[in-house]
């Protein structure tokens, strides 16, 4: 029996097909602008030619744009005009500037500085296909006679600009803009190989721009309508003279600011997930989280005790808080003694210097503020566990311990100013205007990107209206930035009052990323996010009660206060909810 298609199979033939024919007509499509450009291209080339030819043609005094001022040569040519050919508009226009070469002399050592004509024509056309073409050609004076009268016509003196990088060697091809002071309209300009170049102008003065594409710096002349009083002012072209005048430019270089405290916290913890953070136990058990006294067929063993591993922070400031989370049922008891080393051994530190260690804490927290950073540098904790029936025990759940270190926490949102060493000029009150100089801010990781900055050195300063000081800078004040370079710099600040907020898993004891935290009272009220420490940190701050609410997806909020003077930290627990 005969099967017939199906309609799957007419809908998989007509698509082929489809693609087939869309690249049939793709490529007649481009057949067609291949064709059609080339047409239009040769028809322009037509036209560029005849426009050369007869320029070359024309008496060397009429070559010119009519009304054309220096550097442009005044002649009977207009600027631009327009033919159709084959229905298609070209529209023609012509540029011929005088040349200065130098190898005849320039200034007063040459008779006439404007040597011969630079013809460029360029002819464009429109429409579905368009383009353009240019031509170009030099145009010399036959006799030095022909060259004076161009200057007889066209008095000019010659605006001599050279351009060079940070170490003195000459920039290729660097745009060089001569403009009009008042307007700033380009007049002309010149991307020289050498980095010098000579132009031919009338007597005037001129504002002058040099560049070289975004990956460089600029540099310019001002006038005083810009600046009260210019640093480099705009120069003056006179009749007969060559004004010399030079412009330094490099590569763009970058600063990453970073806004830092001059302190942070960090903490020891154990969950007691596993074993790895404990050096020493006895007659204790790890069991999913909890550590409990041992057992036996005749149920838990008494006494026991359980020691954490050494916990040595480098760069510590200041011992803060041991804390911890247990249960106690009735009949049971759990106590915790600080230890340090000295020497080989570990030692009880004595009631003098921590007082009440010798029996054991069972409140919390334990402050070990006032120890000894010098002496008491490494410690370890102990628990000790103790039951008077064998059928109860002290659980210990966690502990913690947290301390102050030199290591730096991020100050968001600060604002800081900077400035460089070079003047564009001074104002009318004679304050210096520099070249570079901005007052911002860094962003909520404390971190602020400068991008495209001059080679230069730079000074950073804190505005008094924050109320924060500037303690030092790394590296140290001024910071030098050479060309091509993205320098990193670290603002340390301080103030008298500041709050370090550190938000956790109350289970896991992990920071917790992006919480919300908003401390506010009467006249204050902020709102910042921890970073991957789960921290954050005021500053600065008034003394007085602050309210705080402490939130994160996933998490019940807490609403908590802390009272300040002083350099403070707060450590916040949120409970997952279920």
């Amino acid at each position: 029996m005969k099967r017939g298609f199906t309609f799957i199979d007419v809908l998989v033939g007509i698509s082929l097909m489809l693609i087939v024919f869309l690249g049939i007509f793709g490529a007649y499509q481009l057949g067609l602008k291949v064709v059609g450009v080339s047409k239009n291209k040769i028809t322009a080339t037509q036209i560029a030619n005849g426009e050369i030819e007869k320029i070359r043609n024309l008496p060397y005094e009429k070559v010119g744009i009519i009304g054309g001022g220096l550097p442009t040569a005044s002649g009977i040519l207009e600027a631009s005009t327009s033919t159709t050919v084959n229905e298609i508009e070209y529209k023609i226009e012509r540029k011929i500037v005088y040349i200065s070469d130098p190898t005849d002399g320039t200034g007063s050592d040459d008779s006439c500085n404007l040597d011969y004509k630079r013809v460029e024509i360029e002819v464009s056309w429109q429409g579905r296909f368009p383009g353009e073409v240019k031509l170009g050609t030099d145009v010399a004076p036959k006799d030095k006679v022909q060259e004076i009268q161009s200057c007889t016509a066209q008095p000019a003196g010659i605006l001599s600009v050279l351009v060079f990088d940070a170490y003195g060697t000459a920039i290729s091809n660097p745009l060089i803009e001569v403009k009009n002071p008042q307007t700033f309209e380009t007049i002309t300009s010149a991307t020289p190989s050498s980095g010098k170049y000579d132009f031919p102008l009338a007597s005037s003065t001129y504002k002058v721009v040099v560049s070289k594409g975004t990956e460089y710096t600029t540099d310019q002349t001002y006038g005083t309508n810009e600046i009260a009083i210019p640093e480099k002012t705009n120069p003056t072209v006179l009749t007969g003279h060559v004004t010399n005048i030079s412009f330094q430019i490099d590569r763009v270089s970058s600063l990453t600011v970073y806004t830092l405290s001059t302190w942070g916290q960090e903490f020891f913890s154990d969950t007691f997930s596993d074993e790895s953070k404990i050096s020493e136990k006895s007659n204790v058990s790890i069991s999913n989280g909890q550590t409990k006294l041992a057992t036996t067929a005749d149920g838990y063993l008494s006494p026991g005790y359980l020691i954490s591993i050494s916990i040595s922070p480098p760069n510590l400031i200041q011992w803060e808080n041991f804390s911890f989370f247990d249960s106690e049922p009735e009949g049971t008891d759990l106590r915790y003694q600080i230890f340090y080393a000295s020497g080989t051994d570990w030692i009880l530190i004595p009631d003098s210097d921590l007082p009440g260690n010798s029996i054991g804490f069972d409140d919390l927290p334990v402050s070990l503020s006032n120890l000894s950073t010098t002496t008491y540098s490494s410690l370890k904790l102990r628990a000790n566990f103790s039951t008077n029936s064998t059928t109860s025990t002290p659980v210990l759940d966690d502990w913690q311990l947290s301390w102050k270190t030199s290591n730096p926490t991020p100050i968001a949102n600060a604002t800081f100013s900077v400035h460089g060493e070079k003047l564009i000029g001074r104002d009318a009150n004679e304050n210096p205007v520099y070249k570079f100089a901005t007052t911002t801010q860094t962003n909520g990781d404390g971190k602020k990107d400068l991008l495209n900055w001059e080679w230069d050195n730079y000074e950073f300063s804190i505005p008094t209206s924050t109320n924060l000081d500037l303690v030092s800078s790394d590296p140290p004040n001024p910071v030098s930035l050479v060309p091509n370079e993205n320098k990193i710099v670290k603002l340390y600040l301080d103030s008298q009052n500041s709050l370090l907020v550190t938000v956790q898993d109350l289970d896991t004891l992990e920071p917790i990323f992006s919480a919300t935290v908003r401390l506010y009272k009467s006249g204050y009220d902020k709102t910042q996010y921890t970073n991957e420490k789960g921290q954050t940190y005021f500053i600065p701050l008034e003394v007085g009660n602050y309210s705080l609410d402490v939130s994160s997806t996933g998490y019940s909020t807490i609403t908590d206060s802390v009272s300040v003077p002083g350099d403070l930290t707060k450590t916040i627990k949120l409970t997952q909810i279920e």
